[in-house]
């Protein structure tokens, strides 16, 4: 509901803001993000950080793609394989991870715009949670409050790290993919109460971000899009302080309303 909310309210700035080009780009990807198939218009249109693509209004969506192809295909495979048993599955999922994984690699430096877009080359990040759960539903969270209080701390590490020393020049998802998703398992694994990360994260104001963390992901895409067809050209830092505000009122109203 949030996104065809979001969908809704780009369609009149787009009408009166964006060139007849520009439209039927934006028409095309409506479609596309209702079939969940934006990943794979983007990737066919273009690479993720070209300059044209910073003026796409759902470029975003691409991982919501990405995501929904999963949830479909998950659970077939699930269907197929659950007579062989949990260690045949398991077994399964390693093989399709390293497969993945290597051709995330490769294709990182090959074919960077199919690799970014793609649930091939994105899969092996989605199984690292498909294992967590796996192994969550058979064993409980480690019992060691030093291992815990390590490994999310080591996590957390590993997620800041990403945010600060990773930009557009970073070869991604290649094997540097590693370390923003492994850390990200690490804290689902270890950041259990009493350690030093869960009460980080037990901020009633970081809280309150994760909670209308969905929708300001959506909403910050199209206010800096057509941000740009406004004001042509880059934004000044005023501006760009102004969309992250309205980017969380935004994200605000339709977490609480939608």
């Amino acid at each position: 509901p949030a996104l065809f909310f979001v969908m809704l309210v780009c369609l009149p700035f787009a009408w009166f803001w964006l060139t007849p080009s520009n439209l039927k780009d934006f028409g095309q990807s409506l479609v596309a993000v209702s079939t969940f198939s934006s990943n794979i218009l983007f990737w066919l249109k273009s690479g993720y950080f070209d300059t044209a693509t910073e003026l796409k209004p759902l470029l975003h969506t691409w991982s919501l793609a990405v995501e929904e192809q999963y949830y479909i295909i998950f659970p077939v495979f699930l269907m197929l394989t659950w007579r062989l048993g949990l260690k045949w599955i398991l077994i399964l999922l390693s093989l399709i991870f390293v497969f993945s994984l290597a051709q995330a690699h490769w294709g990182a430096y090959i074919k960077p715009s199919a690799t970014f877009y793609l649930l091939p080359t994105r899969g092996w990040e989605l199984l690292v949670g498909v294992f967590i759960a796996f192994y969550l539903k058979q064993k409980s969270y480690l019992h060691s409050h030093i291992i815990n209080q390590l490994l999310s701390l080591l996590g957390f590490g590993m997620i800041v790290y990403s945010i600060s020393a990773f930009d557009e020049s970073t070869p991604f998802p290649s094997l540097y993919a590693l370390v923003p998703t492994i850390g990200a398992g690490l804290l689902i694994l270890s950041a259990v109460p009493n350690t030093i990360a869960h009460k980080l994260l037990s901020f009633s104001p970081i809280v309150g971000i994760g909670l209308i963390s969905y929708s300001a992901y959506l909403w910050h895409q199209p206010l800096l899009a057509f941000a740009r067809h406004r004001f042509i050209g880059e934004l000044s830092d005023l501006v760009l302080a102004a969309i992250c505000i309205a980017s969380l009122v935004m994200a605000y109203i339709s977490w609480r309303w939608i």
